[in-house]
């Protein structure tokens, strides 16, 4: 079979991540390494903000790079990038298929199509219904919908619930691929944990971006409440924090740690050392930090949002939705019953590496670009 010429660019921001970085990010992380090492040509689009100095690079573990600037707008910064990498793809034919994060950016399917391109758009959860989005921003979304549904030669979600919104909406069939959850075994130096002040097994967790949907406020309220010694740990947040950003960190707590953005391997070995994680997002996609958390034998008090309820089953301890008080009841239950959380994090470790393989989800893909 011929070897592909992809590109890639949309939701994520740059391979390795960096600060800002989201599930998106993880995604191409570890999709895309994978994807050449099947002897495929892969270039990555990523983003160059004001006021970004970071080091660029050549290439990533096979993975050609190229940037291009963008603004630092949120929503905006995407279209800029994406109109850019667009235009690359097209005048100096960087790739056969492209490979498009988010239905927002399927716009650009149109452009890439008239040119011969193939199209394949990874539709993650149902962003029009995030608060962080202002009301132009949600009606983009519902109006990328219908660009999603027609015009990519392929679309595929990584959760079941939003694939059959748009089956039912658009009366088609599409593709189910979900994320992976296995990870390299994390060093077992506790450096970062050092770092921190912080001990193995004497801290709650959390990494992810400091937005509202993620539920955050809803963590630090319950948290506060709670007669504990350990800590709860914040990692994430952005270059250029929104209002939300500065209320969530604006908490008298001690016991509540904010370090900023944590790189690679650090961050496994903080969710591998972790008493629990906490994830209290109002809405997701398939979250691929639950999946990494279990896959590493974590405990897990999650939401019972439908999409993190089809990756843990019975195997996580769940609190209702938008209820700080609820989270702040099952925070206390995982501290009076560090057994049976664990014996949950264990069962769930094998559950999910046997559901959720990157490995067969490269195949996956490589098959989907491939029709």
């Amino acid at each position: 079979m011929e070897n592909l010429r992809i590109a890639a660019f949309g939701g994520f921001r740059s391979i390795p991540p960096k600060a800002g970085a989201a599930g998106s990010d993880k995604f191409a992380f570890e999709l895309y390494p994978r994807i050449v090492k099947r002897g495929h040509q892969l270039l990555a689009y990523s983003r160059i903000y004001p006021n970004d100095f970071d080091e660029q690079h050549k290439e990533y573990e096979g993975i050609k790079l190229k940037y291009y600037k963008t603004v630092n707008k949120a929503g905006f910064d995407t279209l800029v990038h994406s109109a850019k990498a667009t235009f690359d793809v097209i005048f100096n034919n960087t790739a056969d298929v492209v490979h498009l994060h988010s239905g927002a950016n399927s716009i650009w399917a149109l452009f890439l199509r008239l040119a011969g391109k193939r199209v394949v758009v990874s539709q993650f959860a149902m962003d029009w219904k995030r608060d962080k989005w202002p009301w132009y921003g949600k009606l983009f979304y519902i109006f990328s919908n219908y660009l999603t549904a027609w015009l990519p030669n392929k679309v595929v979600f990584d959760n079941v619930f939003t694939k059959q919104y748009f089956e039912e909406k658009f009366a088609k069939t599409y593709d189910f691929i979900p994320y992976g959850s296995e990870v390299a075994e994390p060093p077992r130096n506790i450096d970062i944990l050092n770092k921190l002040g912080i001990k193995p097994g004497e801290y709650f967790l959390f990494v992810g971006r400091f937005i509202p949907d993620k539920g955050i406020h809803l963590l630090t309220e319950a948290f506060q409440q709670l007669s504990t010694d350990k800590k709860l740990v914040l990692i994430g947040g952005s270059p250029n924090p929104s209002d939300y950003e500065v209320a969530v960190k604006n908490v008298t707590d001690e016991r509540i740690i904010f370090p900023g953005y944590v790189y690679g391997d650090d961050t496994n070995i903080l969710m591998s050392n972790a008493y629990a994680y906490v994830q209290p997002s109002l809405i997701e996609g398939l979250s691929p930090v639950i999946l990494t958390v279990m896959g590493l034998g974590t405990p897990l008090i999650c939401s019972d949002i439908k999409e993190n309820l089809f990756i843990t089953g019975e195997n996580a301890t769940t609190f209702k939705s938008g209820d700080s008080e609820s989270l702040k009841n099952e925070l206390e239950y995982a501290l009076t019953n560090p057994a049976i959380v664990k014996e949950k994090a264990t069962i769930g470790a094998q559950d999910i590496k046997r559901r959720f393989n990157w490995e067969t989800i490269t195949d996956s893909y490589i098959g989907l670009f491939r029709k």
